[in-house]
C-alpha cells in the first residue's frame, strides 16, 4: 500500500514507491502509479498510459521503442510499457486509447488564462472529445482562487514551487513531489505566498475535442464555399 500522507473527503497526498499507488474516479476507470529509481511494469490491454518524470534522468520501453526523458517531460503509450530511472507518475485510463506522444519539458507557464490569474497548457490533449488528457497548472505568487469543485477527479504531482491546497477539512502544504488525487465534487482551492507553482494535472474526461462531424480536416474542406461538415452525403459514414 501507497503511504497515504493526507487523506480527507476532498483530498489525497501519497508517499513514493514503485508500484501502483491508488484506484481513482470509479466513473472514469483510472488507477495512479509511480515509480521511485526502480522499473515499474505496466501491461494492461485496452488502457492508455499518462506518465510525467519528476525528477532524474527517466527511460521509457514500449511498442514505440526506447526513449530518455528528462525532468518535465511527459509522454502517453497503450497497453504495454515499461519506466524505469528517476521518478515520476503513470496514471492509466482503463478502455481507452491514445497516441503514443512524447513532449517538454514543461514550460514556465501555461499558454491559457485560467481562474483568478493561473494558466494552464494543455500538454496531452483528448484524442476525441471526452478522453483523458494531461495539463500543467501555473499559479504566480499571491493567488488565493477561488473555492470550486470538478465533475471528475484530478490526479496529479507538484512539480515546482510552493503553495498550499485549502480544503473544508483543512490546509495541506504543497511542495515538489507531493503526489495527490482530488476525487470528483472535491471542494478545494489553491493558494501561493511568496513562490509560484507549477502542478501537473490529468482528467480522465472532457468535454472537448475533435468529433467525425467537428474537426479541422472535415471543417476546412470546401465545396462550393461550404464546409463539408455541413454535406451529409459525402461525409464518410
Amino acid at each position: 500500500m501507497a503511504i497515504e500522507l493526507a487523506q480527507a473527503k476532498n483530498f489525497y497526498s501519497f508517499g513514493w514507491k514503485t508500484g501502483k499507488i491508488a484506484d481513482c474516479d470509479p466513473n472514469f476507470p483510472t488507477t495512479l502509479h509511480a515509480w521511485d529509481g526502480e522499473a515499474l511494469e505496466l501491461h494492461q490491454p485496452d488502457t492508455a498510459f499518462f506518465g510525467f518524470v519528476q525528477e532524474g534522468e527517466a527511460v521509457i520501453e514500449c511498442a514505440s521503442g526506447r526513449f530518455t526523458l528528462k525532468p518535465g517531460m511527459y509522454f502517453s503509450f497503450n497497453d504495454r510499457g515499461q519506466v524505469s530511472g528517476g521518478r515520476g507518475i503513470v496514471i492509466a485510463r482503463d478502455r481507452a486509447r491514445g497516441f503514443f506522444m512524447i513532449g517538454g519539458p514543461v514550460e514556465e507557464k501555461g499558454r491559457l488564462k485560467y481562474i483568478d490569474g493561473c494558466t494552464d497548457s494543455l500538454l496531452i490533449p483528448p484524442v476525441r472529445m471526452g478522453d483523458a488528457c494531461l495539463n500543467l497548472l501555473y499559479f504566480p505568487p499571491g493567488i488565493d482562487q477561488t473555492p470550486h469543485t470538478h465533475p471528475s477527479d484530478r490526479i496529479g504531482v507538484v512539480f515546482s514551487g510552493r503553495g498550499e491546497c485549502v480544503t473544508p477539512e483543512g490546509i495541506i502544504p504543497l511542495e515538489p513531489g507531493v503526489m495527490f488525487r482530488i476525487p470528483f465534487e472535491g471542494n478545494h482551492k489553491f493558494r501561493t505566498f511568496d513562490s509560484e507553482m507549477r502542478v501537473i494535472a490529468y482528467h480522465p474526461d472532457s468535454d472537448f475535442g475533435p468529433q467525425d462531424e467537428d474537426h479541422p480536416m472535415i471543417n476546412r474542406t470546401m465545396v462550393d464555399g461550404v464546409s463539408a461538415n455541413k454535406i451529409d452525403k459525402i461525409r464518410t459514414a
